[in-house]
């Protein structure tokens, strides 16, 4: 196949009015979601800059469609308070504490406090779960991502700290499930993951048996793997002869680190990976993100920064510490057994001064309405959200910061517009699919 198409199946807009939509306004996320539901006439594609994008093949049944329009994140979302403490910026919620595991390992090498890791190890020693369906580093793509079944604590283990590049984990997921028809997994995934698996279980409640517990992060968004490939040119570590990196774990933040064949390491702070290199090839669907702080999962963790005297987060390398947000009963029933248990060890924790130490997060809630509102003006599509809270987060923003957005979305619109997908490709030369 030519390094410039992606076949004859990319070469029209898709044949299904949703994706088309998606398309048109650069609103996919790169989940899978779609894939997962019609795996024969769908699948995730690396395209240029290095996103995941769905590639039909086939016209989908009028279910497949209907189901594809329900689910996509990149559509909308809907979420609802159902008797939990409301949040302008955060969702809703029933507990918010920090803590971090009490094993060492794991506390190491997670990317805050190993604190989500350490959940997944107490579902799966408990055998709450059979298996944890994550995403960990793909095995022949050094800055890329991977789906994997971790049926023991050494998988989480593994797969510990977070990876800045696209990952699809609904992708195949239904192959999955098949292959284990006896068993019941926990899943991790970014809050549009998260999202667009929970919109599936409200249509298939088989599948919210298979797969009873949903855990997310604070994201800020997925860079690019071309963000990826000019962290490598940062660090004078060759594409080619990169065999592992991580992007953040062992350690709090951790350093971006890539291990060449010949066994040395070339290592770069979170704050100059994340902070100047890598939040600049977020994705589009991502900078217009109203949930970047899973309001779909059972349990949600994220770093619980230290902040300065003026209330910015520190990024000195420390002993990790993660928030922990248990969304629903059942989240906060694991969240209980897991501190009884021993494996995590937990403080108080006041949800007020969570604006301060996540800015990021905060500032992209308090601009969304503006943002979507100048994508309107260009007559570009925008997702559908519903109960999250747009007006107050924007009424937190000074008039002159909401115009601001407003203009520099109207200007960026106008500046890009999506074109037809290109198969990545990387420096070797060789493509990636």
């Amino acid at each position: 196949m030519p390094a410039d198409t992606l076949g004859p199946a990319s070469r029209v807009p898709p044949d299904s009015p949703a994706l088309r939509r998606v398309q048109a306004g650069d609103l996919c996320a790169g989940c899978g979601g779609c894939a997962s539901i019609a795996p024969d006439k769908l699948r995730m594609a690396l395209v240029e800059p290095g996103f995941l994008r769905p590639v039909q093949s086939a016209p989908l049944s009028p279910v497949e469609e209907d189901t594809i329009a329900a689910i996509c994140p990149g559509l909308g979302q809907r979420v609802e308070d159902a008797g939990r403490t409301p949040s302008v910026l955060w969702g809703p919620y029933l507990e918010m504490q920090t803590g971090w595991a009490t094993d060492p390992d794991l506390r190491f090498a997670g990317s805050s406090g190993g604190a989500l890791s350490m959940l997944l190890c107490h579902l799966l020693e408990t055998g709450a779960v059979d298996g944890v369906i994550q995403t960990a580093a793909a095995p022949q793509l050094s800055i890329g991502n991977g789906t994997v079944l971790s049926t023991r604590s050494e998988g989480v283990l593994a797969a510990a700290g977070s990876r800045y590049a696209p990952s699809a984990p609904l992708e195949g997921l239904h192959a999955r499930l098949t292959a284990s028809p006896a068993q019941r997994f926990a899943f991790v995934g970014k809050p549009c993951d998260v999202a667009a698996l929970r919109a599936l279980q409200e249509q298939d409640p088989g599948l919210a048996a298979r797969v009873p517990v949903l855990l997310s992060f604070f994201c800020a968004g997925v860079p690019s793997l071309r963000g990826g490939l000019e962290v490598l040119a940062a660090l004078e570590a060759p594409y080619q002869d990169t065999v592992a990196f991580r992007y953040r774990g062992n350690g709090w933040p951790g350093y971006a680190t890539a291990t060449l064949a010949d066994g040395t390491t070339r290592q770069m702070s979170y704050h100059d990976s994340w902070g100047r290199i890598l939040s600049r090839h977020v994705q589009h669907r991502c900078k217009i993100c109203a949930d970047g702080t899973g309001t779909a999962a059972d349990l949600v963790c994220a770093d619980a920064w230290e902040a300065d005297e003026k209330g910015y987060p520190l990024f000195d390398e420390q002993e990790g510490v993660s928030l922990i947000v248990a969304r629903t009963v059942k989240g906060q029933q694991i969240l209980a057994a897991a501190q009884a248990a021993g494996r995590l060890e937990t403080a108080p924790f006041d949800p007020t001064i969570l604006a301060a130490i996540q800015p990021g997060q905060r500032e992209r809630r308090r601009a969304l309405l503006a943002r979507l509102a100048g994508l309107r003006v260009c007559g570009r599509p925008v997702p559908d959200y519903r109960g999250l809270t747009l007006k107050a987060a924007a009424a937190q923003n000074p008039l002159g910061r909401n115009l601001r957005n407003f203009f520099g979305m109207i200007r960026r619109s106008l500046r890009r517009k999506p074109g037809r997908p290109r198969l990545f490709t990387l420096p070797s030369g060789s493509s990636h699919d």
